[in-house]
């Protein structure tokens, strides 16, 4: 395992890390057999969030025992001074830890970033917590690249956490400034969320980019940390079949697609949107169209069902036409 140094925090970490929204999809035990592994691959870095339902909890209960042997790196959506201080105790008690590595702020734009270091607000609770020994270092996450210029101007910022993959290029040059600032990148959304399939492929691009501090594909099952350890680890130059592949992927993704972030539901008429895109791919993109028709046949609400209230789309990061993307959904699948 190649480690690298996470920026200023000083910290050192596995060049791959592991994202922890996949095991809401598991049980206790399972993530527990999952960290145990990665703990013997040597991956030292894990990142989850508040707003991951159970995993800060599963990953407190996998931890025990071996929890000076991790990184750990959480994020809350809180802006104010309080709710940002309630959260840390939180995460503080699932994740059954004196203290937490790498503390986030969650999915900020460039409008909320204002507030939260205002007076009140959460870089308060942040800078408080961090003095007390309950969090070590301070970080950012989002989708803005606004954001990202920001970040990149403010002392107190020690890692930025943002998407970069085969498809989604636009923070190179951010990226780039961050690592002669000595701000530690990680890498989110290595497979565009899920869109990518060709995991090696996808891995192997990021981990090319040598300003990439830590990329954390998300994992659940142990044949999947195997396949994404051996493309993490191969150093060697990309070859020209390797740089054809991106521009395939490249070409068949576009850029108006789903990363399956979810931060778009709930939809006021319950609809599964990141369900509907991703049987959509399948049928447009992979060619498996019965399973696509089986697995869209058993979802309650269809995209045709889409009220066109377009509450989805003030939510969505990436200002996706969702209500047009759903339709033609609606149409590939006729219904």
């Amino acid at each position: 395992m190649e480690y690298r140094i996470l920026g200023k925090t000083g910290m050192k970490i596995s060049r791959m890390g592991f994202g922890g929204i996949p095991i809401q999809r598991i049980d206790a035990e399972g993530t527990k057999t999952l960290i145990h592994e990665l703990k013997e691959a040597g991956v030292n870095f894990i990142d989850t969030a508040r707003g991951y339902t159970v995993s800060e909890e599963y990953l407190g209960y996998a931890l025990e025992g071996i929890r000076e042997d991790f990184v750990i790196a959480t994020k809350s959506m809180s802006r104010t001074k309080e709710a940002m201080a309630a959260d840390i105790d939180i995460s503080l008690k699932n994740l059954r830890t004196d203290y937490i590595d790498l503390y986030q702020m969650h999915n900020i734009t460039p409008e909320q970033l204002e507030t939260a270091m205002a007076p009140g607000g959460a870089l308060e609770a942040m800078l408080e917590a961090k003095a007390a020994g309950k969090i070590r270092h301070i970080g950012l996450t989002a989708h803005s690249l606004d954001t990202f210029r920001m970040a990149l101007d403010l002392q107190w910022v020690e890692t930025f956490m943002f998407p970069y993959n085969i498809v989604e290029t636009q923070a190179e040059e951010l990226i780039a400034k961050a690592a002669e600032k000595n701000i530690g990148f990680i890498c989110m959304k290595p497979l565009a969320g899920g869109a990518i399939e060709e995991a090696t492929l996808a891995l192997r691009y990021v981990c090319a980019n040598p300003n990439i501090s830590v990329v954390i594909p998300g994992m659940a099952e142990p044949k999947e940390l195997t396949q994404n350890l051996a493309a993490a680890s191969d150093t060697s130059a990309l070859t020209a079949e390797e740089q054809a592949g991106f521009q395939r992927i490249r070409t068949q993704l576009g850029t108006q697609f789903c990363r399956r972030c979810n931060y778009c539901q709930p939809c006021s008429v319950g609809i599964s949107i990141s369900s509907a895109f991703l049987f959509d791919g399948y049928l447009q993109r992979y060619g498996l169209a019965d399973w696509a028709k089986k697995r869209y046949a058993g979802m309650e609400k269809k995209a045709s069902e889409c009220i066109g209230c377009g509450a989805c789309e003030q939510r969505c990061p990436y200002q996706l036409p969702i209500r047009k993307m759903l339709a033609k959904v609606a149409e590939h699948f006729g219904t």
